[in-house]
């Protein structure tokens, strides 16, 4: 039943987070804006001098927390408030504030990592052992000082930073056709009535029974990028020259390793991944094939993938209802963490329901002073628990975090920070299938959790796969035509798929409708997330010795080390081959109890 979206006034309070325990008037704002001002004063009186000594250094880095500290309240604030309904005026003008400060901030210091990288490491620990109160800075300075041999001159660095300003044409070029000139024209909806196909509705219509219309929105979508092949062919191979770019200048072996040296990571990490992946591709084929059959279909094409086995029968489930099915599902990972939980929903963490105005989707958001806050749309429905449950996740690992970190060191890495919210979404839908009541919830909640592992594992890898040749072959002087992407994608879409599904041709063209290309190597982050987060999910579903123990303290760690350092104190080495074999191992088990299931 379709709901009326209300106005944010005439949303029930209670439903409403409570931004004021971040910033409790306007007043409160004006009162932190202007101290980061007058913090950027007194961090510019430093200029030259950050490293006279411990004293020096100790100053810069105090006065540069309570900064960050503030800038971070300011900034959230105004865009939350924002988000709560974007139709606001005086937020949207606060939301351009900060925005504008962030930049002021950044401009005026830019000086000091130049100047803190000129000078060496053995300075820097040679001042956390005569002043103490430097110890908790130790990984904060290990970090940046491993810049140091892919940082340039002052005068080199200043060429990057104007060149920096012509690179990004490929990212905007690739946005501006997949959004604001794409026009994918009309499709005939199961109804018979013609409609505008979109990027935004194109899911939609790919799930629809009707094969005819699922077939009319694949053609659309990707007759649209076959038109621009070559435009597109031409502005992927200019962002890969751009990664190389890069890669050369600042003294890395390559794209790939500059992309992994953020955050430290061998590698061995990438390369086990695909092959992995492809150590496993038969139980992707089984998966594909009993799709097949039990769809009824004699040929399975690229635009049968993505419709279900078993059609959920809509069901009403009450925010309330939906808290305590979350709570019961996350029971295993102990009552500690359950009596936390319950603060999101007893402190006011979330803003529950949509409103006019609301940004859509979901997400967590907060800083190292505030709650880990909630947006959601809640919408009564199996999937809006789902998405719950996930942002949940993420609050709770920003919540522990906080909790037990020093701020310089509690922000968690992008590659860890799917991980505790998949968690969360492995734990609801295993509970929700061992006390499924019927064959067909059975059925439902098996394939939810195959489609996970199917598209966040074997799909992003596949897209990684794809990123690392292309990037090879620009290392080897392979032209980089049209052709040559289209047909390296192809054979790779042939190979993850199997024998069963037919690679239809215009699928060759789906590598130019993929916006992660343009964050060159950041992919494989959500098949190793997944896999982490099954391996620690069920190593605590099945009780192994200390499993949940060494979750809740990986919760706990923030940034406080290398993100496969943090890993491997909870249980999984992801320099290792394990951690992804261990979650496709679940998939296939979870594929057999399907077939069973069929028999």
């Amino acid at each position: 039943m379709e709901r009326k979206v209300k106005l944010r006034n005439e949303v029930d309070k209670k439903y409403q987070w409570d931004l004021s325990k971040m910033i409790e008037s306007k007043e409160k704002f004006e009162e932190l804006y202007n101290k980061i001002l007058s913090l950027v004063e007194e961090i510019k009186k430093l200029e030259g001098h950050i490293m006279d000594s411990s004293e020096t250094l100790f100053s810069y880095v105090k006065m540069s927390d309570e900064l960050d500290r503030n800038l971070e309240q300011v900034y959230v604030y105004a865009h939350m408030l924002c988000d709560e309904d974007t139709t606001n005026t005086e937020a949207q003008e606060l939301k351009m504030k900060t925005e504008s400060l962030n930049d002021t901030v950044n401009e005026a210091l830019a000086f000091v990592r130049p100047e803190i990288l000129s000078c060496s490491y053995e300075k820097v620990l040679y001042f956390i052992n005569e002043k103490k109160e430097l110890e908790e800075y130790r990984f904060l300075f290990e970090s940046l000082f491993r810049y140091q041999k892919h940082t340039l001159s002052k005068e080199a660095e200043e060429i990057i930073a104007t060149a920096s300003n012509a690179f990004g044409a490929c990212d905007d070029i690739f946005y501006n056709l997949d959004n604001a000139d794409i026009h994918l024209g009309m499709i005939k909806d199961e109804n018979g009535e013609e409609v505008e196909l979109t990027n935004s509705n194109y899911g939609y219509y790919m799930t629809r029974l009707d094969r005819r219309v699922r077939k009319d929105a694949f053609d659309a979508m990707y007759a649209y990028f076959k038109g621009l092949k070559n435009t597109m062919a031409a502005t992927l191979k200019g962002q890969i020259k751009e990664n190389f770019f890069y890669s050369k200048v600042r003294h890395y072996d390559s794209p790939l390793k500059m992309s992994l040296f953020h955050d430290n990571i061998d590698e061995s990490v990438y390369h086990n991944l695909i092959d992995v992946v492809h150590e496993n591709m038969n139980t992707m084929y089984d998966y594909m094939k009993l799709r097949k059959k039990e769809l009824g279909f004699e040929d399975m094409h690229m635009y049968d993938v993505y419709i279900d086995l078993i059609k959920e029968s809509p069901k009403d489930i009450p925010f309330e209802e939906g808290k305590e099915i979350i709570m019961e599902a996350l029971k295993p990972l102990g009552e500690e963490y359950i009596r936390d939980l319950n603060k999101a929903f007893d402190e006011k963490w979330i803003d529950v329901y949509p409103n006019k105005g609301k940004k859509s989707g979901a997400y967590s958001w907060g800083t190292y002073d505030s709650c880990p806050y909630l947006s959601l749309n809640y919408d009564n429905t199996s999937d809006s628990v789902s998405t719950m449950a996930h942002e949940l996740g993420h609050s709770m690992h920003s919540y522990y975090s906080n909790k037990n970190q020093t701020f310089v060191n509690h922000g968690y890495p992008i590659f860890l920070a799917e991980i505790a919210s998949t968690v969360n979404e492995v734990l609801l839908n295993e509970h929700l299938y061992q006390n499924a009541k019927t064959k067909e919830e059975k059925i439902l909640y098996l394939t939810e959790f195959l489609d996970k592992v199917r598209t966040t594992i074997y799909r992003q890898t596949m897209f990684a796969e794809f990123e690392m040749l292309m990037h090879e072959k620009e290392a080897n002087g392979i032209p980089l035509t049209e052709q040559e992407f289209s047909n390296t994608y192809y054979r790779l879409n042939e190979l993850y798929y199997g024998p069963d599904m037919i690679s239809d041709d215009l699928i060759r063209y789906e590598w130019a409708r993929i916006p992660h290309f343009y964050s060159s190597f950041y992919v494989y982050k959500y098949a190793t997330g997944l896999s982490s987060a099954i391996t620690l999910a069920f190593d605590i579903i099945n009780g192994v010795d200390g499993a949940k123990e060494r979750y809740l303290k990986f919760l706990s760690s923030g940034g406080s080390d290398y993100p496969l350092e943090i890993l491997k104190k909870a249980g999984v080495d992801m320099r290792s081959k394990e951690p992804i074999e261990k979650a496709l191992a679940v998939f296939k088990q979870k594929l057999e109890e399907l077939k069973l299931l069929y028999e």
